[in-house]
């Protein structure tokens, strides 16, 4: 078990505000320390990683230990964040778990050739969403090892 950890950072990145609210909600369901940052697009994902921008003085800043990714964002969408987390060296062994309302088996085979942990299509009801968030944040932060920060 992972229980050495205490804290742990989740980068959410998701544009729509309903969904991150419905998130966010769920995940005060989980009964462990969880940091959320929340990001509205691909940019602001590599932004926050690089700490670039509205990130770059932060003193408040986590590397995350997980990135919940959706795939249809503006400016740059889920894929192609993956596919830059995944040519960075620094970045590639952080854990992305694509979460999306998609479930088009292209979508699913192109993540995981992408380098995606994991893809799990977003429930319809909040009950379901709830016990993804549980499951998941029990799976990647009470189950197994994480990979240490560089």
């Amino acid at each position: 078990m992972n229980s050495k950890k205490k804290n742990f950072t989740l980068l959410i990145a998701n544009d729509d505000e309903d969904t991150r609210f419905l998130v966010e909600e769920a995940l005060r369901e989980v009964r462990l320390v969880i940091r959320r940052e929340f990001v509205e697009n691909g940019e602001q994902v590599l932004d926050y990683l690089y700490r670039r921008g509205q990130y770059a003085s932060s003193s408040n800043w986590h590397r995350p230990d997980l990135i919940l990714l959706d795939l249809n964002m503006p400016r740059l969408d889920g894929r192609e964040a993956l596919t830059s987390i995944r040519a960075d060296p620094d970045l590639q062994q952080i854990p992305v778990v694509i979460l999306t309302t998609s479930h088009r088996s292209g979508d699913i085979l192109l993540c995981y050739r992408l380098g995606a942990n994991s893809f799990i299509s977003k429930p319809v009801t909040f009950e379901g969403l709830v016990e993804v968030m549980k499951t998941l944040c029990q799976y990647w932060f009470e189950i197994v090892s994480l990979p240490p920060a560089l």
